[in-house]
C-alpha cells in the first residue's frame, strides 16, 4: 500500500527550507504522495560559533538527519550535496539529485559596491584584476578551509574571518563593515533571491569549487524501493553524473568536507563531461590540479582517475599536513 505521506528530513535553515520545499513541490506535481516538512536540528546548526574545521566538518550538518532517517522517523532526506561525507552510512544512499544551479564561488562586495568597469569579465585570465579589485591585504569572510587555501594562493597577505550563519545574516555582517568581502556559494545567493548581490563568481581556474556545490541530493533507505521510484521521477541525469565524479575524487584521496579539496565536473557535449580536481596547502602556496575527460556513463571512474592523478602529483603529503594540523 503505499504511502499516504512522504516526510522529508531537513535542517531549518533559509536555504535548507528552500531545498526540502522544491524536493517536495517536484515530487507532488510526478503524482507522488504529499510531503511534509520535518525539521531536525544538526550539531552543525548548535555550534555557530565556531569553524567547522574545529568541531568536526560539515558532516555535522547531515548526522543527525541521517540518523532519523535510518530509525524510519523520515522518509527522505534532503542535503547540500556539499554537506555530505564520501562515504554514507551503511544502509542510505543518494537517490536522486535536482538540476544544478551555478557551482561557482561568489564574491560579494558590500552594498554599494560594485565590480563592473573591474575588467573582471575576462578574469580567468587576468587574476591580477581581482587583485587591483580588493587591494593585496583584504579582510575576506569564509569558513571554508577550501576557499582560503585556494584564495591564500592568490592573495598571500589576505585576512580570513570565519563567517557562519544564514545568507541574510552574512550580507548584514558584510554590510555593517566586518569584512572587506565575503566569500559565498553562487547556488546558495541565487536560489534565495540574493543574485543581485553577486559582484563576480569565481572561475575554476582560479578557485574550484566544493565537490556537489549546487546540487540539491535526495538520501533514501537503500531497501525503500517505493521511495526510490518517487525520486527516479524528479532526478536530473546530468547533475547526478556530475556528482558521482565529484563525489570519486574525494573517495579517491580519503577526503572529508572541511579539506582542501575541489572537484568541478561540466558538460562537454551530450555524452562527454570534463572533470577538474584541486588540491591546496593550507598556506596556499602549493596547489595541485589534475583534468580529464570520460562519458558521462563513466562519471565515476573518471572521479577516481582525477583522484589518483591529484595522489600522483603530491595529493596525499598535502592532507596528511592538513589532517596533522
Amino acid at each position: 500500500m503505499p504511502p499516504v505521506e512522504l516526510r522529508i528530513g531537513t535542517r531549518g535553515s533559509q536555504l535548507a527550507l528552500w531545498q526540502a520545499n522544491t524536493v517536495a513541490a517536484q515530487l507532488a506535481a510526478a503524482g507522488a504522495p504529499p510531503c511534509r516538512i520535518v525539521v531536525i536540528k544538526t550539531t552543525g546548526d548548535q555550534l555557530q560559533d565556531r569553524p567547522l574545521s574545529e568541531v568536526g566538518g560539515k558532516r555535522l550538518f547531515v548526522k543527525e538527519i541521517e540518523d532519523a532517517l535510518l530509525r524510519n522517523e523520515v522518509d527522505l532526506a534532503v542535503h547540500s550535496s556539499k554537506d555530505m561525507p564520501a562515504l554514507l552510512p551503511d544502509g542510505l544512499s543518494i537517490a536522486g539529485v535536482l538540476p544544478r544551479e551555478d557551482p561557482h564561488d561568489a564574491i560579494v562586495l558590500p552594498q554599494g559596491l560594485s565590480a563592473k568597469g573591474s575588467g573582471l569579465p575576462a578574469i580567468s585570465s587576468q587574476p591580477s584584476a581581482l587583485r587591483d579589485l580588493l587591494g593585496p591585504t583584504p579582510a575576506i569572510g569564509t569558513g571554508s578551509v577550501r576557499r582560503v587555501a585556494q584564495l591564500l594562493n592568490l592573495f598571500p597577505q589576505a585576512r580570513f574571518t570565519n563567517i557562519r550563519g544564514n545568507v541574510d545574516t552574512r550580507l548584514r555582517k558584510l554590510d555593517a563593515g566586518e569584512q572587506d568581502v565575503i566569500i559565498l556559494a553562487a547556488a546558495g545567493l541565487r536560489r534565495l533571491g540574493f543574485a543581485s548581490r553577486i559582484s563576480l563568481t569565481l572561475p575554476a581556474d582560479l578557485c574550484v569549487p566544493a565537490p556537489g556545490q549546487g546540487i540539491v541530493a535526495i538520501e533514501i533507505r537503500d531497501d525503500d524501493i517505493a521511495m526510490r521510484g518517487f525520486v527516479a521521477r524528479i532526478s536530473d541525469a546530468d547533475a547526478a553524473a556530475a556528482l558521482d565524479a565529484e563525489r570519486a575524487v574525494v573517495e579517491a584521496l580519503g577526503g572529508g568536507c572541511q579539506t582542501p579539496i575541489g572537484a568541478l565536473a561540466s558538460a562537454v557535449d551530450a555524452s562527454t563531461i570534463e572533470l577538474v580536481g584541486a588540491v591546496a596547502s593550507l598556506d596556499g602556496r602549493r596547489v595541485i590540479r589534475a583534468t580529464a575527460r570520460a562519458r558521462r556513463a563513466d562519471a565515476g571512474e573518471l572521479g577516481l582517475r582525477v583522484g589518483h592523478e591529484l595522489i600522483a602529483k603530491g595529493a596525499n603529503e598535502i592532507l596528511a599536513e592538513v589532517r596533522a594540523q
